[in-house]
């Protein structure tokens, strides 16, 4: 059976997608960063740990989008 994706429901096609990318995400070294990335990676890192800031619990963060909509 040869299905064109443009055919496939949302929902069908969504879940493809969360298939790619679950196999893309468990397989991370397969995508090396360049050194840019890098070295953007450490300027956050750094950044975040002079900040100080712990940020917030998810679930506080979710309510809080969820009041807004």
């Amino acid at each position: 059976m040869n299905t064109n994706l443009k055919d496939l429901p949302v929902a069908e096609k969504v879940r493809l997608v969360e298939d790619l990318w679950d196999s893309i995400a468990s397989n991370q070294e397969s995508l090396p960063l360049t050194s840019e990335q890098r070295d953007e990676l450490d300027r956050r890192l750094s950044a975040y740990g002079a900040d100080g800031d712990t940020g917030r619990p998810a679930s506080e963060a979710v309510k809080d989008i969820r009041s807004r909509l």
